[in-house]
């Protein structure tokens, strides 16, 4: 056999294997196949069993009742083989009863069912009426978790196959302190038609531990390569549940529901809307998926990371029973990494979760990246240094006002001290206004107030900085009360609860607009805080000097009483605690107020702004400002002369400011 017949030979066999392999069946080809021989199958058999029916049916009823039976029992081995492949026995309940584990922390159940936790009760927490606190429960098909697998060409979930357990389902496991307890769960497949093979098996290994929020969860295929067949190098996982409402604020609850997740650096959420769900997709891998709620979260944390993950919360189909957000997880993890992870179950505890070092505390909402800080580093350290002597959380947050306020002492000093100086050159202010009351000579009236400050030594700033040094406090704060887990249910004199609104009068009826806006009940700390914010604007408005257009500033006074009215309706379903936060506020700025009031004798202060203010016109020089707006004004002035035709040379101005002679 010569070179080219052995080319020509190797040609034929290599286009005879190509061609096998184009024209052989696709997995889901052989998977209708195997559906198609099924149904021949099954129809052969209820013809032949039909026939023996008709033949006996008038001779002996006890064999057609038979008859009968085995053609349903065949029916329903056909459709368990094709539902659950080569797991057939683990597609049947042998065991249905769930498994009750219980530590320091919390009580679980683990359902037989997809071996997943179908319950989660936490200790020593309850809800808003005083009921267990579940942070989901079982009995509901909204709350699955388990992987998806192909056996025999069937597409296979965990959770519907029933896992068996060596110990007893009746008795509750119990496990304390440092102490742990594992538990195995198993799904076999089957060996033939009557027996499993005992050899092979999908194992889900749980570690409960004795004082830790955390359960662990093994992952393993024990010999199971000629039962399951891996259509991708990664494993498809489904997390779903439903949460129920916790708190009393139903609004809140339902705004702060959302799904979080990390790769650790950084940590991101989907929107959180109160009346409708949202969804992402994220193709980088994540460390931990969290379904969080107001002031408790359920977390899946993988010891490697997640590949890559699809994320949706969606509005159930009613309310009832409690029902809140669907959330919906679905992520995948590399087959040739141990599918190992832990779940947390457990509060939205500021502390707590920074201990675990994955940015897990990132969860609760602290005024983001600006303002955040605040609250990490100094608002919290204090609240948890006063909560270790064990007293009334509003008298901590009496106290924690206090601290702050003295804090920013300095501040609100230089505030009301550039405040009273300005109060003390009005007549020169209202003098300025007066001889610019053109709208064109705008530029020339701001130039001449600007150089009447400096000649008294005022400096605008002066009131506007500590203003805004203090703005971002005021963020943070907002953001700490309602979040803060420590303030759930604590009670202060007639709130029950710092962490939510404290109604004294509520109604059921709906009144249109009031019930819109402000709600069905009088929540009065929010109502003493916004008469002492009213109170506080009155007095402000009447000691701050009425300079500019009088309009505009009319028009700003009356923006400055709607705003309390307006956070009325904001704050009165709001966390007691922050309203009781800001009424303090607001006392202690009055009682500061009149302190700065008894300390500064305004008349001695114009005097002294007087003798300054000589002196200045005496050693005059203009500043870079100064000339820069002088030559500013006459550009505009240039302009306008131009417009009206008249030559630029004749504009004149005057950019210094003479003080009005004593009578």
């Amino acid at each position: 056999m010569d070179k080219n017949t052995i080319i020509g030979l190797l040609l034929i066999f290599a286009l005879f294997i190509g061609y096998s392999i184009y024209i052989s069946p696709s997995k889901e080809q052989l998977a209708e196949r195997q559906r198609i021989q099924d149904s021949i199958q099954l129809a052969q058999m209820e013809s032949a069993l039909a026939d023996s029916l008709q033949n006996t049916a008038q001779t002996n009823n006890d064999s057609v009742n038979i008859i009968a039976d085995n053609i349903d029992s065949a029916r329903m081995v056909i459709d368990k083989k094709s539902q659950f492949g080569a797991f057939t026995h683990a597609g049947e309940a042998d065991n249905t009863q769930a498994l009750i584990v219980e530590n320091d922390k919390y009580i679980l159940q683990l359902d037989p069912k997809g071996a997943q936790i179908s319950s989660v009760t936490l200790k020593d927490v309850y809800t808003y009426d005083s009921r267990p606190l579940t942070l989901f429960q079982s009995g509901n098909n909204d709350n699955k978790f388990g992987f998806t697998f192909f056996s025999n060409y069937i597409s296979v979930n965990t959770y519907d196959l029933y896992f068996t357990y060596n110990g007893s389902f009746t008795d509750t496991l119990k496990v304390h302190g440092n102490d742990s307890v594992i538990i195995v769960m198993r799904a076999y497949p089957d060996k033939d038609e009557t027996s499993i093979d005992s050899t092979a098996y999908i194992e889900y290994c749980y570690t409960i531990r004795g004082n830790d929020y955390r359960t662990g969860l093994d992952i393993r295929m024990i010999n199971t390569d000629s039962y399951i067949t891996l259509s991708s190098s990664q494993m498809e996982l489904i997390w779903q549940e439903q949460l129920l409402q916790q708190e009393k604020s139903l609004k809140n609850e339902m705004t702060a529901n959302t799904i979080y997740y990390s790769d650790i650096s950084d940590v991101e959420n989907l929107k959180e809307t109160p009346d409708k769900g949202d969804s992402v997709s994220v193709t980088t891998g994540l460390k931990w998926i969290s379904f969080k709620q107001l002031f408790f979260t359920s977390t899946i944390i993988a010891k490697n990371k997640f590949a890559n993950a699809t994320m949706v919360t969606e509005m159930p189909q009613s309310q009832d029973n409690r029902q809140l957000k669907n959330m919906r997880a679905r992520f995948y993890m590399p087959i040739d990494q141990p599918m190992s992870m832990d779940f947390y179950f457990g509060p939205n505890k500021y502390r707590l979760l920074k201990t675990y070092d994955i940015n897990l505390e990132s969860q609760i909402q602290l005024g983001g990246k600006l303002f955040a800080w605040i609250n990490k580093w100094i608002i919290i350290p204090i609240f948890n240094f006063l909560e270790g002597f064990g007293w009334n959380y509003g008298l901590i947050i009496l106290i924690l006002t206090i601290i702050i306020k003295t804090v920013l002492f300095p501040l609100t000093y230089k505030n009301y001290l550039s405040s009273a100086k300005m109060r003390a050159v009005k007549p020169e202010i209202e003098e300025i206004s007066q001889r610019y009351p053109k709208q064109e000579d705008a530029m020339k009236k701001q130039q001449a107030t600007m150089a009447l400050y400096k000649q008294y030594g005022i400096s605008p700033m002066a009131g506007c900085l500590p203003m805004l040094i203090q703005f971002p406090i005021l963020i943070a704060m907002f953001r700490f009360f309602p979040s803060s887990f420590e303030l759930r249910q604590q009670p202060f004199l007639w709130a029950d609860d710092l962490s939510s609104y404290d109604s004294i009068v509520s109604w059921s009826a709906h009144i249109p607009i009031i019930s819109s806006f402000y709600g069905n009940h009088i929540s009065l700390f929010t109502l003493l805080m916004t008469l002492a914010t009213l109170g506080y604007t009155y007095i402000n408005n009447k000691l701050m000097p009425s300079s500019g257009d009088a309009q505009q500033m009319k028009m700003m006074k009356w923006m400055m009483y709607l705003m309390p009215i307006m956070f009325l309706g904001v704050f009165n379903n709001y966390s007691s605690g922050l309203s009781y936060y800001y009424l303090l506020v607001n006392l202690i700025t009055f009682a500061q107020m009149g302190v700065f009031r008894l300390c500064i004798k305004e008349d001695n202060l114009r005097a002294k702004m007087l003798v300054h203010a000589q002196k200045a016109k005496t050693n005059h020089k203009k500043s870079k400002w100064q000339l820069k707006m002088e030559e500013m004004i006459k550009q505009q002035q240039a302009m306008s002369a131009q417009q009206r035709g008249l030559p630029a040379t004749k504009q004149r101005h005057n950019t210094s400011y003479t003080a009005p002679k004593k009578k």
